[in-house]
């Protein structure tokens, strides 16, 4: 150990043996020590709040995770974005909204269903008596497939673990998934969404309903009302769970 650091070592523990001495002195014999001056390790994703309760540990923030995701260069999607949507709203949701994967005004802008498609999902939030601030919209994929493509399954291996970090920061009580890929991804079910839309489902112990696409039903619009039908369950599970 350099000279110079030890003799700065020995300085400070005589100070802060002179420190605790005064305080016996003045008839203090232990300091109280506040859990909240301990560092939280955070936990893995899909831990319950019980065990992080056991474990001392606490959920990421959707900070912490933006901040991990960077200038993401972890799959060739990478090379042909303009900007990276990692996902907004609220981080304490109840309702999180998980869709397939930006589109073209999406990596114009960096946010999540700017475009017609988001438009229209502005309408369904507003018919649910909902907004963006009230819900967290995100995709699967933070970067545009090019032609809006499926993703390729390298891309979505990349990917996926940092919507799962999210789902895990902000334990949403109900997901809704929108769009065959955005389903079949978070369920690990390929069935087609036309069988898994209409029923409930589960993730991590948090209820999933699986519906109809924004950009589906802009070619599809007969299938609003099966879309409608949907968010009505979603809104009766949410009254269930306020009561």
């Amino acid at each position: 150990m350099p000279q110079k650091l030890y003799r700065d070592l020995c300085e400070v523990a005589g100070q802060v043996r002179g420190l605790l001495e005064n305080l016996q002195s003045l008839g203090v014999h232990e300091i109280p020590w506040s859990e909240d001056a301990v560092p939280q390790s955070v936990c893995p994703p899909g831990i319950g709040a019980e065990e992080r309760v056991s474990c001392h540990c606490r959920p990421e923030t959707l900070e912490e995770i933006r901040a991990d995701l960077g200038d993401c260069c972890r799959c060739p999607l990478s090379q042909g974005r303009n900007h990276l949507v990692f996902g907004c709203g609220n981080e304490k949701a109840r309702v999180v909204f998980v869709g397939e994967a930006p589109g073209r005004e999406e990596d114009k802008q960096g946010i999540p269903f700017v475009g017609e498609a988001g438009r229209l999902l502005d309408r369904m939030l507003f018919a649910m008596g909902l907004c963006r601030d009230d819900v967290y919209i995100c995709n699967v994929q933070k970067c545009r497939p090019p032609e809006n493509r499926d993703p390729h399954p390298e891309e979505i291996l990349a990917c996926e673990p940092f919507l799962v970090r999210q789902l895990a920061a902000i334990r949403p009580r109900v997901i809704v998934t929108l769009g065959r890929f955005a389903a079949q991804v978070l369920l690990k079910d390929q069935e087609a969404i036309s069988r898994l839309r209409g029923q409930w489902h589960e993730y991590e112990g948090i209820p999933v309903m699986p519906t109809y696409h924004p950009a589906y039903l802009l070619r599809n619009p007969a299938s609003k009302r099966e879309v409608w039908e949907d968010l009505k369950l979603v809104m009766s599970r949410l009254r269930d769970s306020d009561a």
